[in-house]
């Protein structure tokens, strides 16, 4: 059964301050801001959030259908997923702008600073979701907002579960909004820092939230992960990197693992912990789709 990951796929420019935001930055100076950093390295990756969701289930063995828009430059990494073997079938693109662009900048301590254009991402609501027996669950990752909210809709008219993941595009909806994403989701998945915008825009405790849905998940970075259900906080520890290189994209490793255990019927706990794993492998490789698994994934299906 296959997983529906709607989002962007966008261009990757990474590139390595050595030094600490902080330091350069002054907090008294804010109103006058105008710095420069030195950037010794860059490179380009495929990015997205869609694209490295669909990377990290793909990886894992699941079938990922990614659901986004490429622009005119946007043939390399339509090439790239079919090469993956990940399902293109709801890969759009347009001939009149660019794919989506991140310029994303990280320091010595793993703080990053990112632009972002969206480019043909905006215009993803022109494609629409429709029943598929073939499709389990789906998942709601940022996207253009129009995107965003009819997609949670015509999934919902669809019958299909999904994961709500507002990620950086929370900002974009008011508590209204926010609201109804969480009413129509079966999940909820957020880093430490959107829940609390979250918990702030809608009026929710975490404990609400988590009794609205199936289960509530919020990342922790390297402390692991806090799993929700129903009122009740579950701690999953999580996994020492071998190396700490580049956090570009490990939140979407972790996101694919948890579709991955979700498609299977996994306990959420159970689903965390694959994600913390993936993520603690994504992060000593530079990129968002350069790692590959060196663990065998049946060793972490439940008993």
């Amino acid at each position: 059964m296959a997983a529906l990951i709607c989002g962007s796929l966008a261009f990757d420019t990474i590139m390595t301050f050595e030094g600490r935001f902080a330091e350069q930055i002054l907090p008294e100076q804010l109103h006058i801001l105008n710095v420069s950093f030195l950037v010794p390295s860059l490179r380009r990756d495929f990015g997205g959030c869609a694209g490295n969701i669909a990377y990290a289930l793909q990886l894992l063995g699941g079938e990922a259908r990614p659901m986004a828009m490429l622009g005119t430059d946007g043939a390399d990494y339509l090439e790239r997923l079919r090469g993956l073997g990940i399902d293109t079938r709801h890969v759009g693109q347009t001939g009149d702008i660019y794919t989506a662009q991140a310029l994303i900048m990280t320091d010595r301590d793993n703080n990053q600073i990112t632009a972002f254009h969206p480019g043909a991402m905006m215009q993803a609501h022109g494609q629409r979701i429709e029943a598929d027996p073939s499709v389990k669950l789906a998942i709601i990752a940022p996207d253009g907002r129009d995107a965003m909210l009819q997609h949670a809709e015509q999934l919902v008219q669809a019958g299909i579960p999904f994961v709500f993941d507002p990620g950086q595009g929370l900002p974009m909806f008011n508590g209204e909004e926010l609201r109804r994403f969480v009413e129509q989701a079966s999940w909820v998945a957020v880093n430490d820092y959107e829940g609390k915008m979250l918990c702030d825009r809608t009026g929710w405790s975490l404990a609400e939230i988590s009794r609205k849905v199936r289960g509530l998940i919020v990342t922790l970075g390297d402390q692991g992960c806090e799993v929700w259900e129903q009122g009740e906080r579950t701690a999953v520890a999580p996994v020492q990197p071998a190396a700490v290189v580049d956090p570009t994209g490990c939140g979407d490793a972790w996101r694919g693992a948890l579709l991955f255990g979700l498609e299977r019927g996994w306990p959420l706990a159970q689903c965390a912990a694959l994600g913390n794993r993936l993520g603690a492998l994504k992060i000593a490789q530079r990129g968002p789709q350069n790692y590959v698994l060196d663990f065998n994934v049946s060793e972490w299906s439940p008993a």
